[in-house]
Parts: structure tokens; C-alpha cells; sequence
């Protein structure tokens, strides 16, 4: 049998879906916030968080959004997580009513390396792996650990030729 190459075995998101899947996020962290149930500011992760964030934010309310830079892969491949940049101290604290949105935990690596940065925060993405599942207080969909997700930001529409001539 076979080995599947990482994005043999995709799941394809439009931008539609990730807006539909982002405004699911909103709703569901809703009123959950510390004290009054609302949030005081957004932490996205870049690169792939910033779109989930900038809805959840819209949807939310939230005015306060900053970001943190994890480098943990080099295309397709995964490697060990790295802070990049991230917010000013006194921005973030301990992540006490702090939201830190991402499109997806993987393995867990960036957001286990965020987690001890701000450990009182709420870590929210769209679409979570089930190793990364332990890492993140609030997801939408669960993705079996072998699918490779295309976000939209990383497709290009295009023509395709049929399987069949095109006579």
C-alpha cells in the first residue's frame, strides 16, 4: 500500500465556509469571557489566524487586536515553534480575557508554546487535529490527523481540463 503525501488526503475550505465556520467561532465564545463574559482583546495567530480573528473581532465586538508570529512549519513540512514577534506585556498579561484565535491546531506544538506565554487566555481555532485537540479550549470541526487542510489564502482558482476531451 501506498503512502499518502500530505495533501492526498485534503479538505478543501472556500472563503465562504471559513466565514461561515469564523461567525460559528464568534458565537460559540459569546458571553464566555472572564467577569462580565466579554473579551478585552484578540490575539491572532499569524499568518493563518488573522482571518478567523478579523471575523471573530467584527462578530465580537473586539477593538484590541494584536498578533503573535509562531513559525512551525516551512511549507508542508512541521518543525519546532518558534516566536517570531508578539504583543506588548502590558497588552496581553497573563492572557486574562484574552482570546488567541487560530484557523487550526495541528499537533499542538504553537499553541502549547503560546499557552506558556499567556496561560490564562482562551485559545479558540476553527478546525482542530486530535493531537492538538488538548491545546484549545474551543474549536468548530474536529479533522482526522492525516487530512491536510487548503485554506483559501493558499489556492488559486484556475481552469482544469476535463478527465475527458473536451470534444
Amino acid at each position: 500500500m501506498a503512502t499518502q503525501l500530505p495533501h492526498e488526503k485534503g479538505f478543501h475550505i472556500s472563503w465562504d465556509q471559513i466565514h461561515r465556520d469564523s461567525r460559528a467561532l464568534a458565537w460559540r465564545l459569546d458571553g464566555r469571557g472572564p467577569g462580565d463574559g466579554s473579551w478585552k482583546a484578540i490575539v491572532a495567530v499569524t499568518r493563518g489566524g488573522m482571518a478567523p480573528a478579523m471575523i471573530v473581532a467584527r462578530e465580537l465586538d473586539i477593538r484590541l487586536v494584536d498578533t503573535i508570529s509562531v513559525k512551525s512549519y516551512d511549507h508542508q513540512t512541521q518543525g519546532e515553534a518558534q516566536v517570531l514577534s508578539k504583543p506588548e506585556a502590558s497588552v496581553v498579561g497573563d492572557g486574562t480575557g484574552v482570546l488567541v484565535i487560530d484557523d487550526l491546531v495541528d499537533s499542538g506544538k504553537t499553541l502549547e508554546v503560546i499557552r506558556d506565554l499567556y496561560p490564562k487566555a482562551h485559545f479558540a481555532t476553527v478546525y482542530a487535529k486530535p493531537k492538538g485537540e488538548p491545546m484549545v479550549d474551543t474549536f468548530i470541526t474536529g479533522v482526522s490527523q492525516d487530512t491536510w487542510i487548503f485554506f483559501p489564502w493558499d489556492m488559486a482558482l484556475q481552469y482544469v481540463e476535463p478527465y475527458r476531451g473536451t470534444d
